[in-house]
């Protein structure tokens, strides 16, 4: 079942899917109805999941599933799993990769390879004051205050240290 997600709880697992490319505005459309249909439709041991998503930026696919009174499955995990990997074939995009990095450039995301953002830092075309995502949060509670965060706050500010 999808609720809107304000809804779901704070404590709610959550996955956040980061595109190599913004999506373009023809995709959304049959995004969000891909979404939709395959949340409607997930299940943990053939009981329906309360879930909600959000596309935030046209190229972060955010998933929340609350898990007050359950323990996901192995095949519920590979489910998700093999639907965002279909949607990479799909689109022809990244989606799975939590390596590489988003930040923020003034208004726009952008999307680089760790190689080429570690030549940005030597280039300083990044600043200390960079903001960028940090997708390896797990829950809707940390999104609203550990996702966009500043790179000397992330895992990244061991480059902007020298010791690249």
């Amino acid at each position: 079942m999808i609720i809107p997600f304000d809804e779901i709880t704070e404590d709610s697992k959550l996955w956040i899917f980061p595109s190599s490319r913004k999506f373009y505005p023809q995709e959304l459309n049959d995004l969000n109805k891909k979404l939709v249909a395959f949340l409607e439709n997930w299940n943990n041991k053939n009981i329906p999941l309360t879930c909600a998503y959000r596309l935030i930026y046209d190229r972060f696919i955010v998933i929340a599933v609350d898990t007050t009174s359950l323990i996901l499955t192995i095949e519920t995990h590979n489910n998700l799993t093999d639907f965002i990997q279909k949607l990479e074939q799909e689109y022809s995009i990244l989606l799975m990769d939590k390596i590489n990095v988003c930040y923020k450039q003034g208004d726009f995301v952008q999307y680089k390879d760790i190689k080429d953002f570690k030549q940005m830092i030597k280039n300083k075309g990044v600043s200390p004051k960079t903001t960028v995502f940090n997708n390896m949060i797990t829950t809707k509670e940390e999104l609203s205050d550990f996702w966009e965060i500043n790179i000397m706050d992330s895992w990244l500010s061991y480059l902007m240290k020298g010791k690249n």
